[in-house]
């Protein structure tokens, strides 16, 4: 059977301690009390080097299995992992000063400034650096000084780039009016830009046929990039094409909140089944406004403000080529606007629908990666457990079939699923970010399918009460 495939995976997260205060939670609520966002972010902000050895965190770059995590204490973030490395077979951990000078590599009109010093710092490091190129270099420029920088901060012409208690750079506004060309919306969209051109470039750098085979790009982030006029009119996919070199390719932006990864799945999938495009591109980029979604809580309890990370990630879907993994159009379950809001409608639409039109039943897939919400941080604030609650759904639909033991619920959640471990970045956790282990296992043999599902919230947006879901099965090539 010739069916669209997944060529490549890749995985970026970004420590971003400094960026919590602009996350929207500590952003609204700490300028409303008045309070100085750095003074009471400091005491939970953690170290790079703690941020590395989070057990999530080596999941989520591909140096740990993500079932693994359930063998290891908990919580996690008490019991760092010894040994850990930032580059992982997925991808890196980034710190946040070289973020800065991909920021501003990100930044095409000249919105973001750097302090001359630190720029001169960092400019080794980023030379050094595998994902840097050398027509970045002329992007840096020659930085600022850092009177300068400060004047335009206390004019409230732009923020201010914190390392520390350092002011290392600066995001000016692109209009004094405009509220989504205001200096925090920008940074917002530059942080996503610039996040996914690294994803994207850590993903073409192992595509054999380089960023120039690249005939369509997608992506799937949460931005809103537009002015007053356009609110989140977006083509982020075409911005960050330019920068990662894809000459021969165009692009446009999907929106679903946290469904959209994989609507851009099925949706690349039909492009290259068709023949209307060849090899395809998606990119989700990091989202700074979910930064410190819950830091109050956090510092009250006297731990580390565990969503400091942005993560991002990048993947190619093309024609048969016949060995990558498979995804199996003729198997796609959707959230249809009957579905309603019962969590058994929507596993049943998601899981039982697809499958049943491929004869399949819901224990003959070998995994399912639901919303991979890390529970480190979903337990403490009486959310639960996401991905463990998904996954009991799940083993009931199947014991209510009659497929596993009334007894079996247990061994289900065991065997076919796997704790949370992504970062808290919408679109990031659900299900997509286990697309590279699923990669693994499937080339390697250890399973035959996967089931990747996603829900997303429209509801948000106050246009309608409905939610959205959408699943694909990815099996190992025949």
């Amino acid at each position: 059977m010739t069916a669209p495939v997944v060529k490549g995976f890749a995985a970026l997260l970004v420590h971003a301690p400094n960026l919590v205060r602009y996350g929207a939670e500590p952003f609204y609520r700490l300028r409303a009390r008045g309070e100085d966002a750095g003074a009471t972010l400091r005491p939970g902000l953690r170290s790079y080097e703690d941020a590395l050895r989070y057990p999530p965190n080596q999941a989520f770059i591909g140096n740990l299995r993500p079932e693994a995590l359930g063998d290891l204490p908990v919580p996690w973030y008490a019991h760092p992992l010894e040994g850990a490395s930032p580059q992982g077979r997925h991808g890196d951990l980034m710190s946040e000063e070289i973020f800065y000078g991909f920021l501003k590599v990100a930044d095409d009109f000249s919105q973001v400034s750097l302090e001359a010093d630190f720029l001169e710092e960092i400019q080794e490091s980023l030379r050094q650096h595998p994902l840097f190129q050398e027509t970045d270099a002329k992007r840096l420029g020659r930085g600022a000084t850092a009177p300068d920088l400060a004047q335009k901060v206390s004019s409230e012409e732009a923020l201010p780039l914190f390392l520390g208690e350092r002011m290392v750079g600066i995001v000016q506004r692109a209009h004094p009016l405009d509220p989504s060309l205001s200096a925090h919306a920008l940074l917002e969209n530059l942080a996503c830009k610039a996040s996914a051109l690294l994803a994207l470039r850590q993903l073409l750098g192992q595509h054999p046929g380089g960023p120039e085979s690249i005939d369509y790009l997608l992506s799937c982030s949460e931005e809103a990039v537009g002015d007053r006029f356009n609110r989140g009119g977006g083509n982020l996919a075409k911005a960050v094409g330019e920068l990662a070199g894809c000459l021969n390719a165009t692009g446009a932006d999907v929106k679903s909140f946290c469904s959209a990864p994989l609507h851009a799945m099925v949706m690349a999938g039909g492009l290259a089944q068709s023949g209307v495009y060849g090899d395809i591109a998606i990119v989700g980029g990091g989202s700074l406004p979910k930064l410190g979604m819950n830091y109050d809580r956090h510092l009250e309890a006297g731990i580390p403000v565990l969503e400091d990370m942005l993560g991002a990630v990048a993947f190619i879907v093309g024609p048969d080529d016949g060995h990558n993994p498979q995804i199996r159009l003729d198997a796609v379950g959707r959230h249809d606007i009957r579905a309603g809001f019962s969590q058994q409608a929507i596993m049943e639409a998601l899981v039982v629908r697809p499958l049943e039109r491929l004869g399949l039943s819901i224990s003959s897939v070998d995994r399912y990666a639901s919303e991979l919400q890390n529970p480190d941080i979903t337990r403490r604030f009486e959310r639960g457990d996401t991905a463990k609650t998904n996954y009991k759904m799940i083993a009931a639909l199947a014991a209510k079939r009659g497929e596993i033991p009334a007894d079996g619920l247990d061994t289900f959640v065991a065997t076919c699923g796997m704790p949370g471990f992504a970062p808290s970045q919408g679109h990031i956790p659900v299900g997509i970010a286990y697309l590279g282990h699923g990669m693994d296992l499937l080339s390697s043999g250890q399973a035959r399918r996967i089931m990747f599902l996603a829900k997303g919230s429209l509801f948000l947006g106050r246009m309608t009460h409905l939610a959205d879901g959408m699943s694909v099965l990815v099996e190992q090539h025949p």
